[in-house]
């Protein structure tokens, strides 16, 4: 089952007034793809504009697809994934979320159809 990464970043630091991204931003999307390789990582989201059509949504997105959940787990608690982190969190707020994928033919009505016995078993 496919397992992903989300991140999801705002109020990006600038290096200075009109001079573009910090040094340390660029050196952290210069080395991360060496740190998803070994984890079968790949991007699938990556600095495209967001297309807000419901809500709100306070910055930029990320999404980075692994073959599995151990590998998502095990590229972002690796050596050389972490020695880049502060490289990001010095100068950008945000969250990363990891997620595991749903099995290939899920289908969403399974998933209604027990939550609609759930709750009649609960009346």
């Amino acid at each position: 089952m496919t397992a992903y990464a989300l991140g999801s970043f705002r109020d990006i630091v600038p290096a200075a007034a009109g001079a573009g991204p910090h040094p340390d931003i660029i050196a952290y999307v210069e080395r991360i793809q060496a740190t998803l390789d070994p984890f079968g990582g790949r991007f699938l989201v990556h600095g495209a504009e967001v297309e807000v059509v419901e809500g709100t949504w306070p910055g930029n997105l990320v999404l980075i697809g692994f073959p599995g959940p151990a590998e998502a787990r095990a590229w972002y608690a690796s050596p050389a994934y972490q020695a880049i982190v502060p490289l990001r969190t010095d100068h950008v707020e945000g969250v990363i979320l990891l997620v595991d994928g749903v099995a290939p033919g899920y289908d969403p009505a399974e998933l209604a159809a027990k939550m609609r016995a759930a709750g009649a078993a609960g009346s």
